[in-house]
């Protein structure tokens, strides 16, 4: 077998005609024939049915089919690869994260990367972490920034970022004079929760215990609207210290740490293990891995 006669095989099984199928890779029908001959010799099985002028796939075919195109599809990435060595690094990088990890994590990540190699453009795909994952299974995003533990043998995974959670209160609030603050005196607390996501997980399991005296007052989409309704006076929440950064420096919210627990939000860059990645990837990969070590 080799590339030529999958190519053929493809176009046969796409056009369902030997005679357009050679038109296509510039072969006589006879050639056709013959190549088609020796793919079924090789696998042992037919895979092509003729009826008059009519070509369908045998189920073996439908077999062979799914990884003609598959093998096509790693012999193009692989020349790309192969080209992409020599030459700096240019194209589109697809990268999944969910929408506060761009907003207050990943800025420095891609001004860095962009003064690096300027003539790679970021696309984003937006997301929670479970639909990134999907994506990277699927091979349809090149890397994802995702919140860890995942499980999944076909990614490889680098941690790469780790953030406390703390309380963010508005400075009026009496539980700010304090240094840290137990989980029952939050709960006392009007609630403000993320309607989704890895924070309200942990935050319902905090909470179950209260579950009587629970106020949620506000359940969010985003951590924006979280930060500036506990700014507001409206409630008090759980967030990610990185997050708030800029608030608590404005002096509009303040941080405090909780009474004998620690949360942390902890991120991964994760990309296929068996994909040959391009120049764009690769480097990218490289770049966080560099940024999160000088980090720690």
């Amino acid at each position: 077998m080799d590339f030529d006669q999958l190519v053929t095989f493809l176009h046969v099984a796409r056009l369902r005609s030997f005679s357009r199928a050679g038109q296509k890779v510039f072969r006589s029908q006879s050639a056709v024939s013959a190549q088609i001959r020796q793919l079924e010799q090789e696998y042992g099985d037919k895979l092509l049915d003729r009826a008059g002028k009519d070509v369908r796939l045998t189920p073996a075919g439908r077999v062979l089919f799914a990884y003609a195109e598959r093998l096509l599809s790693l012999r193009d990435e692989s020349r790309l690869a192969v080209a992409d060595q020599g030459a700096a690094p240019r194209g589109t990088l697809v990268i999944g994260a969910n929408e506060a990890t761009c907003l207050y994590v990943l800025p420095d990540v891609f001004a860095e990367y962009c003064r690096l190699y300027p003539s790679v453009q970021i696309s984003i795909y937006r997301n929670f972490s479970y639909k990134i994952i999907e994506k990277l299974e699927e091979g349809s995003i090149d890397v994802g920034i995702v919140t860890l533990p995942i499980k999944s043998p076909s990614l490889r995974v680098h941690s790469i970022f780790r953030d406390q959670l703390m309380l963010m209160v508005d400075l009026h609030n009496p539980l700010a004079r304090l240094k840290v603050v137990s989980v029952s005196d939050i709960a006392k607390q009007p609630l403000l929760v993320p309607k989704t996501g890895y924070t309200r997980q942990l935050m319902d399991k905090l909470f179950r215990p209260y579950g009587s005296q629970l106020q949620v007052r506000m359940e969010l989409p985003s951590v924006g609207m979280i930060k500036s309704f506990v700014a507001a006076g409206l409630g008090v929440s759980l967030i990610s210290s990185s997050f708030a950064r800029d608030e608590v420096l404005a002096g509009r919210v303040k941080l405090i740490p909780l009474q004998d627990v620690e949360l942390w939000r902890e991120l991964g860059l994760a990309y296929r293990r068996d994909r040959t990645h391009t120049r764009p990837t690769t480097t990218f990969i490289a770049t966080v891995r560099q940024l999160s070590a000088a980090a720690k």
